[in-house]
């Protein structure tokens, strides 16, 4: 008898809460918030503007990390003191860059579906 009478309240419990759902609209908020995050991705992977700005991104992280690149590469063996620190401070800001790009292509990795066009890296190696 006591484990009928728990049955008939928790069934009692889920009518409640789908009357209280449907009228409340809680079914029909996430359901909308769904299909337009859906559509979202859709014109996403779709739109050229999109698709432009990642790749302008790209290509401009990529001129940075190589500028810094090579300036560690000209200065890390310099008898200077000074220009040793320029190196340092560029391998850093290439490093930085590499990661932050490394990070942005993952998130951004659906404008391209793997089509990765020809400059685009897929990723930017650490210096060590």
């Amino acid at each position: 008898m006591k484990g009928f009478l728990i049955t008939i309240g928790v069934i009692i419990l889920v009518i409640i809460l789908t009357v209280i759902g449907v009228f409340g609209g809680w079914f029909k908020t996430w359901f909308t918030n769904k299909v337009e995050w859906v559509d979202q991705k859709i014109e996403d992977r779709t739109s050229y503007d999109t698709m432009k700005k990642v790749e302008d991104t790209c290509r401009s992280m990529i001129a940075s990390y190589k500028t810094d690149k090579a300036t560690y590469e000209m200065y890390k063996t310099s008898d200077n003191a000074e220009k040793q620190s320029w190196a340092e401070q560029a391998k850093m800001r290439a490093n930085k860059t590499a990661n932050t790009y490394n990070e942005y292509i993952l998130k951004n990795s659906y404008v391209w579906e793997g089509n990765i066009p020809d400059d685009i890296d897929a990723n930017l190696q650490i210096i060590y």
